[in-house]
């Protein structure tokens, strides 16, 4: 089924040419490395830089701090399914974090004096971003975070940690989370840019992990830090109200990933059941073989359509929180049974860490859990239905 997502907005070509422009960056600057960076346990930053000198990192940063001044998530969307179509998940999360996710931050909650400081090295990938909120004992719970920040004159003295921090090694700008009112919950938070030469700021382990291996991520710890007041991003007191802001397009980001993930594993799986005999006959002549496959292939494009149409409500400003959480939910899960059902079919070589579909099937594990579990997922959208615990 033809997607109905190019539309003429920017220019169908535009698209098109752009996903032209990441595929040649992909099968050049990707491909051939992704071995050595999982071995290595981190993406070198020659990769931000080579994606930002290619324009791969930029399109919705404005043309006057180095970017294409064009903010529209699909060309986001590209880059991420690209990434994908070649199981690139460690690549995937380290640049669309800092696209998908960070970035934006640093559009609408800036002031003039922090966009000239931070957006032209965002835009050219010399200045890497993550985002913390995470702590060891809290998950998803982020009203009950214990990093603090106390006011100090010019800065602030930051005193706690952060875990499960993606880029948190290679990054140079980190959105941090913090309490500036420990008395109050949601309205007692604020988000400040912790930079990297930051003093009291102490990065811990590149903590070792079941999949993506080449994507760095940390153990975040503040000692007294100092950050100063002009690091302040948006308003202190409305960090909970700009994560929130964030969190329908950083979902969706996840959720295009997945359903992309899923179709890449589909065809590796078609590709192999193909070629495969067993019992004097290609494997995928099976009717369980051809239901199975059936199966995901509608799954896979019922769920692009509902993607498709969250990208277009995104663009339109219209995106729900819930809508985002419903995509996120399914297309990881959706993601999940792909690649499981991938290394059924493929026996005793999807098991073998050559085929791309074992990789994929290890990287994929993660996707339900980060940036909202599927069970806080589903919570979100039983309270849009009215439907609330205790």
């Amino acid at each position: 089924m033809r997607r109905r997502l190019w539309d003429t907005e920017h220019g169908h070509t535009a698209h098109h040419d752009f996903r032209a422009t990441v595929r040649r960056f992909v099968e050049k600057e990707v491909v051939p490395h992704t071995g050595r960076w999982s071995e290595a346990g981190i993406l070198p930053r020659e990769l931000f830089t080579a994606a930002g000198a290619a324009g791969l990192l930029s399109t919705a940063v404005p043309e006057e701090f180095g970017g294409g001044g064009v903010p529209d998530f699909r060309f986001n969307l590209v880059l991420g399914e690209e990434l994908a179509r070649v199981g690139a998940a460690a690549v995937a999360i380290g640049l669309t974090l800092h696209t998908d996710v960070c970035t934006p931050y640093f559009l609408r909650l800036t002031t003039d004096e922090q966009k000239r400081r931070w957006l032209p090295g965002i835009a050219a990938g010399e200045l890497i971003t993550a985002i913390a909120m995470t702590e060891p004992a809290i998950g998803s719970d982020l009203a009950s975070m214990t990093t603090t920040a106390r006011r100090d004159g010019d800065h602030y003295r930051v005193t706690g940690s952060k875990t499960f921090i993606s880029n948190g090694i290679n990054a140079d700008l980190v959105i941090l989370a913090v309490k500036t009112d420990p008395a109050r919950t949601h309205r007692g938070m604020s988000l400040l840019v912790v930079e990297r030469d930051t003093p009291g700021f102490i990065r811990g382990r590149n903590l070792a992990k079941m999949g993506q291996h080449a994507q760095d991520t940390a153990e975040l710890f503040f000692d007294d830090a100092h950050v100063p007041v002009t690091n302040l991003l948006g308003a202190e007191g409305e960090g909970f109200r700009h994560l929130t802001d964030n969190l329908p397009q950083e979902r969706l980001s996840l959720a295009a990933y997945g359903v992309a993930a899923a179709r890449a594993a589909l065809g590796w799986t078609l590709d192999y059941v193909q070629g495969r005999v067993a019992f004097g006959r290609p494997i995928g002549g099976f009717q369980n073989t051809r239901f199975r496959l059936a199966e995901l292939a509608t799954e896979v494009d019922v769920a692009q359509a509902f993607v498709d149409q969250c990208v277009l409500a995104l663009a339109d400003g219209e995106l729900s929180a819930a809508d985002a959480a419903k995509a996120k939910w399914w297309c990881t899960e959706l993601q999940g049974r792909a690649v499981d059902l991938g290394v059924q079919l493929h026996g005793g070589y999807g098991y073998m860490a050559e085929y791309p579909i074992a990789q994929a099937w290890a990287d994929a594990r993660i996707t339900r859990i980060y940036g909202g579990t599927t069970e806080i997922m589903k919570e979100i959208i039983g309270r849009d239905l009215g439907l609330r615990g205790r």
